[in-house]
């Protein structure tokens, strides 16, 4: 096992993982013909092709070994990774980007509830409002945009984060005991297999299928494998927080790469769900758990 990270640069890293995934949307308004479910399964191939690569480059050997030695716990986490490597694409075929978005942003406080109910995790009063306002800060930047419409692709979009505070909590109560960064193969595989009939005939182009081996490699394979490392350090809910970066990161790649205008709502809810952030990094920390004191 890895040594673990030091708090600070468990949230340094997971925020840099959180700008990874957000560069999805600039690169993807770049495709010529791959669109829908081609899209997630091209990424999620280029993705399993990438942590094979990083599994057999970490353990100098079969990468499948790794991913044996993880038993159920590994199958368990993969299914997670895979609901939400999948799920956002269907939702956005089925309801607004922003519905989506909203949606996602209920994440911080399922993975603290769970957290909570699971690993006995206690948040400060901060944190609570960092939660809060995160979640205000999400909606002000898509409140044009959300609307009654889709409510089946809400319904969809809703298994994200759940997989993902699901996928949160099993990472921090096993990892101590299983390496799980395996399981981003097995989510990465499964989604192949979901969404391979969806997407099929295929019809990406040569520059698509660079544009998709990118997303793999970069948006899915080495953050989701580093993100593992962080969450080692972090709470579940302080993972779910700094996740929500990419939310706000989304937009400004959108707008410098491929000149998508940025309302002020987007600027204004994006630095508040920063404040949030930088607000609960400096007072927010759960209190330690109380250490019964010894008597004689």
């Amino acid at each position: 096992m890895p040594r673990d990270l030091s708090h600070r640069n468990a949230a340094l890293l997971l925020a840099f993982c959180a700008i990874c995934w957000s560069i999805a949307g600039v690169f993807t308004r770049h495709l010529e013909r791959a669109d829908g479910f081609e899209i997630t399964f091209w990424r999620s191939f280029f993705c399993a092709v990438a942590m094979i690569a990083i599994l057999a480059w970490q353990r100098r050997g079969n990468p499948l070994v790794p991913v044996v030695a993880m038993g159920w716990p590994g199958l368990f986490s993969g299914f997670m990774w895979s609901i939400m490597f999948t799920c956002f694409m269907l939702a956005i075929t089925r309801t607004s980007v922003a519905n989506t978005l909203l949606v996602l942003s209920v994440s911080p406080l399922l993975a603290a509830l769970l957290g909570r109910a699971v690993l006995g995790n206690r948040l400060s009063p901060m944190t609570w409002a960092a939660i809060g306002l995160a979640g205000f800060g999400i909606w002000w930047m898509v409140r044009d945009g959300v609307s009654a419409d889709g409510l089946a692709g809400m319904l969809i979009a809703a298994a994200v984060p759940v997989a993902a505070a699901v996928n949160i909590v099993t990472l921090k109560k096993l990892q101590a005991d299983v390496d799980l960064a395996p399981a981003v193969l097995i989510g990465a595989l499964l989604s192949c297999l979901f969404t391979l009939p969806l997407a099929w005939p295929l019809g990406a182009t040569s520059n698509d299928l660079a544009i998709l081996a990118l997303l793999g490699v970069i948006q899915l394979a080495v953050p989701c494998f580093l993100m593992i490392r962080a969450t080692r350090s972090l709470a579940p809910h302080e993972v779910a927080l700094i996740a929500l970066l990419e939310v706000v990161f989304g937009p400004i790649w959108a707008w410098l790469g491929a000149g998508e205008a940025m309302p002020p709502a987007t600027i204004q809810g994006g630095l508040v769900v920063l404040a949030a952030l930088v607000g609960n990094a400096l007072v927010g920390r759960a209190p330690p758990p109380a250490v019964a004191r010894a008597t004689a």
